[in-house]
């Protein structure tokens, strides 16, 4: 593992139950940094922490080169010490119990919990039995996620439930699924994965409701998000990935109440009315990743913490280029307000280094808001 700072140790961070815990009860959702290929590492998850989201989660790391490759760790998985660590949730590409636990097993220190991608479509993941070829091996993912638990304890973890939420030493075991086009098959994938409610294999579900074969610019399937909520919520909790853009325009309902013949308009969705814990979200926070801190477009501040970030922790020149594009271009959203134009646009893709881009930024900073760059703060 890579880690910016002095120390061995990214030091504490709450058991992820403990967050669920505590949202539960103040009925308020849990907001996620999806594992995002490239764009989920250390810099941009301090940035998204930064506004408001609770959990992030790594880009998906395949265990089997995780646990033979020292180079592969250090690349894959960096972690800070010197600045905020936010609770990180490791998502493993696996398809081996074996693998799976020793994997856990290396990154149990460095992390909040491990998670099992059973959800990328890409060709690749689906042709060596990865990502979302695994919604159709259940007893498999079952049996990783089992051995995962119990090499955590055995090595001293705290991995029961809701009992070691206080524990310094709690991590979580969880899982991130698509849905199958026949949802019976995806009740009988999640009856075995999640096993007994009390003695359960995984701490929470992230549900994205599209097929291994749906594309992204197809709305999430909502009405099999809300039959497996009504299955589940009472078990476990359960996250929601998929089209989060917005947060005046969440892809769920809310109760909707009625008095007599009149209508009322839907209540803003709570998790005491969708059943649903919490929101992930990718596309949406790659391009505001003030998303969660209610801000509908990307604000000026977002981009200088997240160059802040990157001067401590940085990426390869062309990987922060391409977040300062999403960050100053039309958001997700309905609000399609940018902070660069179209023409500014294009004078930022022709930064051939940092120091271009920082002076850049900076030109821009002081004139479309009238304060100092940001050279000051790196």
């Amino acid at each position: 593992m890579a880690v910016t700072g002095d120390s061995l140790s990214p030091g504490p961070t709450p058991h992820p139950l403990k967050i669920f815990d505590t949202a539960r009860k103040q009925d308020r959702f849990i907001y996620a940094c999806a594992p995002m290929v490239r764009y989920s590492k250390l810099a941009f998850r301090q940035t998204a922490h930064r506004y408001g989201t609770d959990l992030c989660w790594t880009p998906m790391i395949l265990a089997k080169e995780f646990n033979r490759s020292e180079f592969a760790r250090d690349s894959d998985l960096t972690i800070s010490t010197t600045a905020p660590q936010p609770p990180t949730i490791l998502q493993f590409g696996a398809n081996s119990p074996l693998e799976l636990a020793r994997a856990s097993s290396l990154a149990a220190p460095f992390v909040s919990g491990v998670d099992l991608n059973c959800g990328c479509p890409q060709s690749w993941a689906c042709a060596e039995s990865l990502g979302a070829a695994l919604m159709d091996q259940r007893a498999l993912v079952r049996d990783m996620v089992s051995q995962a638990r119990q090499r955590l304890r055995h090595d001293g973890w705290a991995v029961g439930t809701e009992s070691d939420m206080d524990s310094p030493n709690g991590r979580s075991v969880s899982v991130k699924i698509r849905v199958h086009a026949d949802l019976r098959r995806t009740v009988d994938f999640l009856d075995t994965v999640v096993g007994h409610a009390q003695f359960r294999n995984v701490d929470w579900v992230t549900i994205h409701p599209r097929t291994r074969h749906t594309p992204s610019t197809t709305p999430i399937f909502t009405e099999a998000l809300e039959m497996l909520a009504d299955k589940y919520a009472d078990t476990l909790p359960l996250l929601l990935s998929g089209d989060v853009f917005d947060l005046s325009a969440l892809p769920v309902r809310g109760t909707t109440p009625t008095v007599k013949d009149d209508v009322t308009p839907p209540s803003a969705p709570r998790p005491s009315t969708t059943r649903l814990s919490g929101f992930m979200s990718a596309r949406g926070l790659l391009a505001n990743p003030a998303l969660f801190a209610g801000h509908a477009a990307c604000p000026w501040e977002a981009v200088e913490t997240l160059m802040c970030r990157l001067a401590r922790a940085p990426l390869p020149f062309k990987l922060a280029l391409h977040h300062v594009q999403e960050m100053t271009g039309p958001g997700m959203g309905p609000d399609k307000r940018a902070l660069l134009s179209k023409r500014e646009r294009a004078q930022l893709n022709a930064c051939e280094s940092m120091l271009d881009l920082v002076d850049f930024l900076d030109a821009k900073l002081e004139e479309h808001t009238g304060r100092q760059g940001m050279r000051r703060d790196l």
